[in-house]
């Protein structure tokens, strides 16, 4: 018994990870359908490049947004969110390529 239940979380664990993968960019393809581009002209959103910021993990200071308490975003570099949701696209290497924040806010 606990054999054949390890072979099912074998098959379900990376399920589920693929699964949120596709989720979490379908719930961004607002960004892609919208042709959204940052200041330098690139576009924000390619497949998997975007994904949901928790707002407990964003603090609004003089400075823009904080997010995880690691990288500042200027209020001049983000985008309004028409979804209500905090958005972080990134460049392959990792670094920031589009923010966008929930109008109210600003």
């Amino acid at each position: 018994m606990s054999r054949t239940f390890a072979r099912l979380l074998l098959v379900l664990i990376p399920a589920y990870f693929v699964a949120s993968l596709a989720l979490a960019h379908d719930q961004a393809s607002w960004i892609l359908r919208g042709g959204l581009k940052n200041a330098a002209g690139e576009w924000c959103c390619g497949e998997g490049d975007c994904f949901a910021v928790p707002s407990e993990q964003v603090s609004v200071s003089n400075a823009g947004y904080r997010l995880y308490g690691l990288e500042t975003v200027p209020f001049n570099e983000a985008q309004p969110s028409p979804d209500g949701v905090y958005w972080r696209c990134k460049r392959p290497d990792g670094t920031r390529r589009c923010f966008f924040a929930p109008p109210s806010s600003y």
